[in-house]
């Protein structure tokens, strides 16, 4: 009895001692078993998954927002027309088409034609009957104080233009929020998996030893109470087996969430479908490369994109502020029949003669509320700038420290593999001594159970690294936590 169990378990757990990872061979998936990375998934969810499209449409909000603050720039064709007929007698009818073109620097050009007729029209209103009644006039429109440098309309289009940026940064975030979340499902998945791998292996190997030790007895080889532990161990071990199971079960369903097809149709993961590690341990523990992410945090991360962003609309407000301080001095100027008269005979302009000339001017004595809306776009930039300082050095100290929890559980993963190897060694040992007659079953079952949890245990850490893995990027604001970034 006691050879045969040697033989079995010997076969079953010295691959293991001659591998340099305790789990080496646990990850070799069966030819029927397709592995599924977790850049697999990334790709999928940024190809299809609803909530990344959705957070794509903010870009194009954009777009649209730039889009109607430039419609303040549109050409305008306008025409308005007023008759009144009262007492079978033609008051007036007066009419007037114009098109004009808003410019960026504010000389708005302006074409048009009038015609007026009627019996009690005001004297100003009269044409020349020879002309049919009609006027043309052409000419300009400027802000010589408030509003010359810039105005509300330009201040909407740069507005527009920095919402874009502002949009495409809370893109970014949103997105990696989702990828990260996906990743930490999608490692609980690996654990789960392999785990339920490792008890469903020595679950095998315990029913073996059961079914050798009920033969022993027969033959009066073994006694009853060995026939009680190996039994017992069964049933520990099918519990074991079958909490993971449901883990393994429900963590796969989590991770189906994030699956969709082009018809935006759900996913389901299938059991032929396997959490695989594509990356090696260790590849980002450097300082080179916290530097580099440090520095692409500062130039980039979403959040402190979102404030400078902000800054930038904050100094919009404060120049328009400064704008309004100046007086309102506003001059157009009109050619009249100049330089084509409404019968179509052209002739050269003269400033002097027949033209229509405005001057528009007005200044608060106190300008308090002026004042007051620079002071309050100033103290707003003076917030905001504070904010930038205080955010960009948590999302450093941030970083600092999940690159330090890496390099710890880096370290502690060496160990963990030591240790599940070295328990791989004592139960060699045990088996050695068993065929000696110096050992027994429960030593031997002592020996197994702490392989197993040893071997968990490292299982965790792994999945908990390349938690941290993704948290790294995510913590820096790397767009889509790295991926096809590289």
């Amino acid at each position: 009895m006691k050879k045969s169990i040697l033989i079995f378990l010997f076969s079953l757990t010295v691959s293991g001692t001659q591998a340099q990872g305790a789990l080496d061979s646990l990850f070799i998936l069966p030819d029927t078993v397709t592995g599924f990375s977790l850049e697999n998934l990334y790709a999928s969810m940024l190809e299809y998954h609803p909530l990344v499209k959705q957070n794509r449409l903010l870009t194009e909000m954009a777009q649209q927002e730039v889009r109607f603050a430039r419609g303040a720039f549109d050409p305008k064709l306008e025409t308005r027309l007023n008759m009144k007929e009262f007492d079978d007698k033609d008051y007036y009818k007066k009419w007037i088409a114009s098109f004009s073109v808003p410019t960026w620097f504010p000389v708005d050009p302006k074409i048009g034609i009038e015609q007026n007729t009627g019996v009690f029209l005001d004297p100003e209103n009269i044409f020349p009957p020879s002309d049919n009644n009609r006027q043309l006039f052409t000419g300009i429109s400027l802000p010589l104080g408030k509003g010359l440098f810039t105005d509300d309309r330009r201040a909407a289009v740069q507005q527009a233009k920095l919402f874009t940026r502002l949009a495409e940064a809370e893109q970014i975030k949103l997105i990696n929020k989702i990828l990260l979340e996906a990743a930490k499902d999608y490692w609980q998945w690996y654990y789960a998996y392999y785990n339920y791998r490792l008890l469903n292996q020595n679950t095998a190997i315990a029913e073996e030893i059961f079914r050798r030790v009920k033969l022993n007895v027969q033959f009066g080889e073994a006694s009853v109470l060995d026939t009680i532990q190996a039994k017992i161990t069964l049933q520990q071990r099918l519990v074991e087996r079958q909490e993971a199971y449901l883990d393994f079960l429900n963590s796969g369903v989590k991770v189906s969430n994030y699956l969709w097809d082009a018809e935006e149709q759900p996913l389901q993961l299938s059991n032929t479908i396997a959490p695989v590690l594509v990356q090696s341990d260790g590849e980002l523990l450097s300082v080179t490369t916290l530097e580099e992410l440090s520095l692409q945090a500062k130039q980039n991360h979403p959040e402190l994109t979102k404030l400078n962003v902000k800054l930038d609309q904050l100094e919009i407000d404060r120049k328009l502020a400064v704008e309004y301080l100046k007086p309102k001095l506003d001059l157009s100027y009109n050619f009249l029949n100049q330089p084509i008269t409404p019968t179509g005979e052209f002739q050269s302009f003269t400033f002097l003669n027949d033209y229509k000339f405005g001057f528009d001017f007005a200044m608060p004595i106190l300008i308090r509320k002026e004042r007051a809306k620079l002071a309050q776009a100033k103290l707003k930039i003076k917030g905001t700038a504070y904010e930038l300082t205080q955010t960009e050095r948590e999302i450093i100290n941030q970083l600092n420290m999940i690159f330090n929890q890496m390099v710890n559980t880096q370290q502690i993963l060496e160990q963990q593999n030591a240790v599940a190897l070295n328990y791989q060694r004592l139960l060699k040992a045990e088996l050695f001594n068993l065929e000696k007659g110096e050992s027994d079953l429960f030593k031997i079952n002592v020996q197994q159970e702490k392989l197993i949890q040893s071997q968990s245990k490292l299982l965790k850490l792994k999945a908990e690294y390349e938690k941290m893995k993704a948290s790294l990027y995510w913590a820096a604001g790397v767009r889509n936590l790295n991926f096809m970034n590289n």
